[in-house]
């Protein structure tokens, strides 16, 4: 007994100096300590919040001044920031470190425990995304992302991810994702004769043909039908009626997902997720996993007997050109992907295609009814391009004509590209340091008495340390994109500043599809139906802007 009571006392006693050394003394040792960041008032403080909280514009001002080495910009940031910020503590951070690289603590521990890296230096932005088996995503991210839609690619690192998005990538070739336009074409004339019927009703009832519509429930449910049939020729019918089992059982699973935005929430996803679980999550799969895992096993099926036949299953959805592409003969045994990582690819693609875009389709349509001189010349551009007819009289040729004539669009790209770049589907994203690292700077290091370190062009970063990736920082800085980056204006695509022409990212310069061999495999998808929606939706209404307060809500991981 005694010697067993010796031995507790021992562990109690190494798990104790291990958390002083881990918590307390090991983090003086981070090289990020040695730059610039904004301070904290009390130990178990931090600052992230600044960066996160989506109800202050001292969001965009922290992000945009980061990158800034020049006394002369000093004068334009305080001016802004004494303009719109509440929080005095933020004001004198943001004041003091305005032309500094900063480190920022992390989400759920004090400064003075653990830090990260924020920067919107392009060079250190296109090393991070560019080395994606150095700068990975945290467990914590990956814990989340796969409790709900298992290890696709959004959830897997390393030659996982690799391997999925090798086989994936021949289902999302330009021939391929052109095939799917006309069910695009299908949905969007759906959801518009839906709302020519409210609004004929709204007429007859009041003598009044304007509605309030809830634009994003709405376009959740049309992107919820697209991705449906195009992910694998499943129809929701969700424009029509939301009570389809595996409609409800994906979009009850996506809330879960978009609620981690509160704190508690995520905190209790990451470290207990099993009271996630009791109530939700656990009926959501087991209805995704019994639907959707029939509809893989019947496609699976009709592809080899299309094989034993000699006539090749015709299917165009992405499941059936994923499980060809698995299935090919040049493709070696070992980089092939099982039923259940095929699933959960499929609930990746459900995610993705279905949210994001109607996010993005929905800010697009505020900006426009915010600016309604840019919707007016939009929609008279698309109405030359394309003459209106019955969308449903036209054949798949002559719809596939229609949208060669709406993607060439030029004002219509301006509109998307600069929708995008003023709000992006996703506001930043994390990576951690998977060894010890040297990230290039375009800029100068600033350390933290305000003073340039000489001779040094790069950031020193630990193992384990975090990289803070502001997208929506990225997207916004004046530095690169003029003194009007915060403003809606497509014209601006027309001669864009010289910094933007060199800014990394997979689309036209920023970071809203991400970069590197992480970017977003869909993005041409997401153009053909973001085109497809606006030209239907632009040339038969108007849209004019809400009196409801609408705000923007970001994901904390």
């Amino acid at each position: 007994m005694h010697t067993l009571f010796h031995n507790a006392l021992l562990a109690v006693a190494f798990l104790l100096v291990y958390l002083v050394y881990k918590l307390v003394i090991a983090p003086h040792f981070d090289p990020l300590r040695s730059i610039a960041g904004p301070k904290v008032r009390h130990w178990f403080a931090n600052n992230l919040h600044a960066v996160l909280e989506y109800a202050q514009p001292t969001l965009l001002v922290l992000l945009t001044v980061i990158h800034l080495v020049a006394p002369q910009f000093l004068p334009k940031c305080i001016k802004f920031i004494s303009s719109v910020t509440v929080d005095p503590f933020a004001y004198e951070a943001l004041v003091q470190y305005a032309h500094s690289t900063l480190s920022l603590d992390h989400l759920l521990t004090p400064k003075q425990w653990d830090e990260r890296l924020l920067t919107l230096d392009p060079l250190s932005v296109a090393h991070v995304l560019k080395n994606s088996t150095i700068y990975e995503k945290p467990w914590q991210s990956r814990k989340l992302i796969t409790s709900l839609i298992g290890c696709g690619m959004l959830g897997a690192e390393g030659q996982v991810h690799k391997r999925h998005r090798r086989v994936a990538t021949p289902a999302f070739s330009i021939q391929n994702l052109r095939a799917l336009v006309p069910l695009v074409f299908q949905k969007g004339t759906q959801l518009k004769d839906r709302w020519m019927e409210m609004a004929i009703q709204a007429e007859e009832s009041s003598q009044n043909s304007e509605i309030k519509v809830d634009v994003c429930h709405w376009i959740n449910r049309a992107t919820f039908d697209v991705i449906g049939l195009a992910g694998f020729d499943y129809n929701f019918n969700a424009i029509q009626d939301e009570s389809n089992e595996l409609f409800r059982a994906y979009k009850d699973m996506f809330e879960v997902a978009i609620s981690q935005g509160r704190l508690l929430r995520t905190i209790i996803s990451i470290y207990a997720p099993f009271m996630n679980q009791i109530f939700v999550i656990n009926r959501c799969q087991e209805a995704i996993t019994r639907v959707a895992g029939h509809l893989i096993q019947e496609k699976k099926r009709k592809i080899e007997e299309g094989v034993k036949s000699g006539i090749e299953y015709a299917g165009k959805d992405l499941l059936s050109l994923l499980i060809k592409a698995n299935m090919a003969k040049d493709l070696p045994p070992d980089h092939r992907i099982s039923d259940e990582d095929m699933l959960n690819n499929i609930n990746t693609f459900m995610f993705a295609g279905s949210d994001t875009s109607s996010l993005t389709l929905t800010w697009t349509l505020l900006l426009l009814a915010q600016h309604p001189a840019a919707q007016d010349r939009l929609r008279a551009e698309l109405l030359n391009i394309a003459p209106i007819s019955n969308f449903s009289d036209l054949t798949e040729e002559e719809v596939q004509s229609v949208y060669a004539k709406v993607s060439d669009s030029p004002y219509l790209d301006n509109v998307i590209r600069e929708s995008i770049r003023v709000i992006p589907a996703l506001h930043s994203s994390i990576r951690v340091a998977t060894q010890d690292d040297e990230i290039p700077t375009m800029y100068p290091v600033h350390s933290h008495d305000g003073n340039v370190i000489e001779d040094r062009r790069t950031v020193s970063i630990s193992k384990g340390s975090f990289v803070h990736v502001a997208v929506e920082g990225f997207n916004l800085d004046q530095e690169f994109w003029g003194e009007d980056a915060w403003e809606f204006n497509p014209d601006r695509w027309d001669n864009l500043p010289e910094g933007a022409l060199g800014l990394p990212g997979l689309y036209n310069h920023t970071l809203t599809f991400s970069a590197g061999p992480r970017s977003c495999i869909g993005m041409r998808f997401s153009m053909i139906e973001m085109k497809t929606f606006l030209y239907i939706l632009l040339t038969q209404f108007v849209f004019k802007p809400s009196s409801e307060k609408i705000i923007k809500a970001n994901v904390y991981v």
